[in-house]
């Protein structure tokens, strides 16, 4: 008898699913049953994620489209809605990001954080909002120990990152009598937009690995992607509103 699956007859949509964070999460909520559509810019790394998925035996579906754009976020929660007739996980894991001094932040950088940020994240839980609403569902948004602790050299991400927290709180509390659970995780692990950053960064990267109490950055899937797999399941399900640092032990918040 095989082990019992927390997310089976589940449908979550991912976004920013090709690579790295977002494609660890889709295979760990795909390993539990869940039916995953994946969403993105680029095409080609969307199709491996789902491939991945497929050659596990689970089910899964690709939307090309860009968080920025309201008709991209209307097509990606209408093809989801198409594809498995249900939504019932949302996870908003895609954002841009770049780094920089504050006084050498430009304004076209800050507003692009934004838009593919806490606006994306925004448009993308109020188009949800009707099917989460049948399904009593759960939505899952991502952001960072940068924002936590107010890293130097981030500040248009961590500006973007702490208002996807704040928004996060106040979805918990507004959507709470529907059933619905809004939780934030602030992940630190793998991928391969953060390797080209720490290989770029040595002395950071250095400093970084001695700042976590277990000594590594998360794996995408085993730690980032299962932990929302745990978040998202009915073994949570008292849990909203809250912040969970996936970032072993680097930030320690009250």
């Amino acid at each position: 008898m095989g082990r019992i699956r927390k997310l089976e007859g589940k449908t979550a949509l991912v976004t920013g699913g090709g690579q790295g964070v977002g494609r660890g999460i889709a295979l760990a909520l795909a390993a539990e049953g869940a039916a995953v559509v994946v969403t993105g810019r680029t095409e080609g790394t969307l199709k491996e994620t789902a491939a991945q998925i497929v050659e596990r035996g689970g089910r899964a579906h690709t939307v090309v489209g860009d968080v920025c754009e309201r008709a991209g976020i209307d097509l990606m929660v209408a093809e989801t809605v198409e594809a498995f007739s249900s939504l019932d996980v949302l996870v908003n894991n895609a954002q841009s990001s770049s780094q920089g001094a504050l006084d050498a932040t430009s304004d076209e950088e800050i507003d692009r954080a934004y838009r593919s940020g806490p606006l994306a994240t925004f448009h993308m839980m109020r188009a949800a909002l009707p099917h989460l609403r049948e399904s009593r569902g759960s939505v899952v948004n991502l952001g960072s120990s940068s924002a936590v602790d107010g890293e130097v050299g981030f500040g248009a991400y961590a500006m973007a990152k702490e208002a996807i927290r704040g928004l996060t709180k106040v979805a918990a509390r507004e959507w709470g009598r529907y059933g619905i659970r809004v939780n934030t995780i602030c992940p630190a692990a793998s991928s391969p937009a953060a390797e080209a950053y720490l290989a770029a960064h040595p002395r950071y990267a250095e400093r970084l690995e001695g700042e976590i109490p277990l000594g590594r950055l998360g794996d995408a899937e085993a730690d980032i992607g299962r932990a929302v797999a745990a978040l998202v399941s009915a073994d949570m399900g008292y849990l909203t509103g809250a912040t969970v640092m996936l970032d072993g032990g680097r930030t320690l918040i009250a």
